[in-house]
């Protein structure tokens, strides 16, 4: 844990409403206390927002590295990704998923439209039932990935609204690697 940092369990259930969800996670923002000044006089805040199987957290941390407005990192307890770190970057996420579509085409197709249905504003929670025998070798596992795609999401909802918000994500990351499978 980082000196001065709140930890605060933060539950956002997406309901269907891209907007909704984006402004649940901003009002929450508004509840943090002001920082006094930078280093250990900055505000920092940790907060717990999806268990994964486990035990283990998707977290978020603010300040972000930037330190614009409502930004946030994502990080993934007990992953160290390409970065060398425990926050995804896209590209992971991308490598994960051809990693998951190479291995088992069919199998992906089914992942694939659990991801559709989270970019839909579907909350992985409630489907992840429906993908319960979905198993893979390679990368995250299924609650991992529905679950941190969702942050991401949420994310580029925050950050890029008045432009494609989580559509960038949606269509470079998660189509492309379908668009693998088309041509392969």
């Amino acid at each position: 844990m980082v000196q001065n940092e709140r930890v605060v369990t933060l539950t956002i259930k997406q309901t269907g409403d891209r907007n909704s969800t984006r402004k649940l996670v901003v009002d929450a923002f508004f509840d943090e206390l002001p920082g006094t000044g930078s280093g250990n006089l900055a505000s920092r805040y940790r907060y717990n927002v999806e268990t994964l199987e486990g035990g283990r957290f998707v977290y978020l941390t603010r300040p972000a590295w930037m330190k614009a407005g409502f930004d946030f990192v994502i990080h993934v307890e007990g992953i160290i990704f390409e970065n060398g770190r425990d926050n995804p970057a896209h590209q992971d996420i991308a490598n994960d998923l051809r990693a998951k579509a190479g291995e088992d085409p069919v199998s992906y197709r089914r992942l694939h439209e659990a991801l559709v249905r989270v970019y839909a504003c579907e909350d992985p929670e409630d489907i992840l039932p429906e993908y319960a025998g979905l198993h893979f070798e390679a990368g995250m596992s299924v609650d991992t990935v529905l679950k941190v795609v969702k942050w991401l999401f949420i994310e580029q909802d925050i950050r890029y609204w008045n432009y494609s918000g989580r559509g960038m994500l949606q269509s470079e990351v998660i189509q492309g690697v379908v668009g693998l499978l088309a041509d392969g």
